[in-house]
């Protein structure tokens, strides 16, 4: 029975949940291998400045930042950041390899960005050869230090890369990483449960939160925490013409939630918020709008729902190439702000144009969940020097 060991934070949620998907599928293949979920904020917690001297943890800032909005400035506080962990590095590295060698893992996966440089060193030194594999969890790298470190030379340690589109694949290699150490899966991890069969009809669906059978309906979703915009947006669509309805998902923001029941609005709706049925109710819809998020996006387009997003100087940087890919992709609309959502949404319902969106979402056909554990078997099999006839990326292209 081999060790593998995840390594995420909750910050955003997305890392927790990627690990916990690929968990699941893992199990369920039922491969010989025994999972350990490790929360990287809870073993760090005694080098946690932030929570030292404001008895916060940083992971819990950050997350509060989501939820207000405060996210404008973001790529200069994402350089503060950097700069500590880089000031802790070595105490990092210390502490990590010390619980290395406490729970034995045979290859650790990390689904974070920033601390691959201590992840990869510690457990290098902790267990020579053993395999380090870095799962990104957003479409493409944020340069430097961010998802992908530059090749090493003097300390003997290697990333392995499983990434979700070829932007990340061309970023691992001019950061010197070869073939054989870089994996192309094709998308984002989602939950097993997005490839699940419908558990009712979309009428009788609607019916049961109240809504109507025969209007276009939107999914409106932003992350785990929500966001204010939704009130925003809520605005909008009621003062507009348009004939459609709304479902939305407010995750752990109760506030929001409960502003939103109280609401007054001419536009049928429905308000949830914590659940784990994201895909029953993307299964209801017919679009999405939300922030330009990895993970609600892929889940989105999974569902084959065409997706509005917005993308400016409040956009989280890691996520304003996730606004590129929709344009590139054809799968939906970028606005600078939600100002014009009436427009877009007018623009998205058209028939013609509804159909083309859906049909480029059905073509992306993501199964990465299940790709990666084949993906993880392949790095087993290699580093316990047994070598594929084929590097990475081909099998990678292979699996997809």
């Amino acid at each position: 029975m081999q060790r593998i060991e995840f390594g995420f934070f909750d910050a955003g949620g997305g890392h927790r949940a990627a690990a916990t998907a690929l968990q699941i599928a893992i199990e369920g293949q039922r491969r010989p291998w025994e999972i350990r979920l490790t929360n990287l904020q809870e073993l760090m917690d005694p080098l946690d400045i932030v929570k030292k001297y404001a008895g916060i943890r940083i992971q819990d800032v950050y997350n509060t930042m989501l939820r207000r909005g405060w996210t404008l400035g973001s790529p200069q506080l994402l350089k503060v950041l950097q700069f500590v962990i880089r000031l802790y590095h070595r105490p990092t590295v210390r502490l990590l390899e010390a619980h290395w060698k406490e729970t034995e893992p045979d290859m650790l996966i990390s689904f974070v960005p920033h601390f691959n440089r201590a992840m990869g060193e510690s457990f290098h030194r902790a267990y020579p050869g053993r395999p380090f594999v870095t799962v990104l969890t957003d479409l493409a790298d944020y340069p430097p230090h961010f998802w992908i470190e530059r090749q090493p030379s003097a300390t003997g340690w290697r990333q392995y890369f499983i990434c979700g589109s070829d932007r990340a694949v061309e970023q691992a290699r001019s950061m010197g990483h070869t073939d054989d150490h870089i994996f192309r899966a094709s998308g984002m991890i989602l939950h097993p449960r997005f490839y699940d069969a419908p558990v009712e009809s979309r009428v009788a669906g609607r019916e049961r939160l109240g809504l109507r059978p025969d209007l276009p309906t939107a999914l409106v979703l932003f992350g785990g925490h929500g966001s204010n915009v939704m009130l925003e947006i809520a605005e909008r669509l009621d003062k507009s013409p348009l004939d459609l309805q709304l479902i939305y998902v407010c995750g752990k923001n109760e506030k929001l939630a409960n502003a939103l029941r109280a609401r007054k609005s001419r536009v049928p709706c429905f308000v949830e918020g914590f659940t784990t049925r994201v895909n029953e109710y993307m299964q209801l819809a017919d679009f999405f709008i939300g922030k330009p998020g990895p993970g609600s996006v892929s889940e989105a387009l999974a569902m084959q729902l065409p997706v509005i997003v917005e993308c400016n100087a409040w956009t989280l940087p890691q996520e304003r190439y996730n606004a590129q890919w929709i344009v590139e992709k054809e799968v939906g609309l970028v606005l600078r702000n939600f100002d014009k959502i009436d427009a877009a949404v007018a623009q998205l319902i058209e028939p013609s144009a509804r159909a083309r969106y859906r049909a480029n979402a059905a073509s992306l056909q993501n199964r990465a969940v299940f790709e990666i554990p084949e993906i993880l078997e392949k790095i087993f099999e290699r580093s316990r020097g047994v070598t594929p006839a084929n590097g990475g990326a081909v099998l990678a292209a292979k699996l997809a």
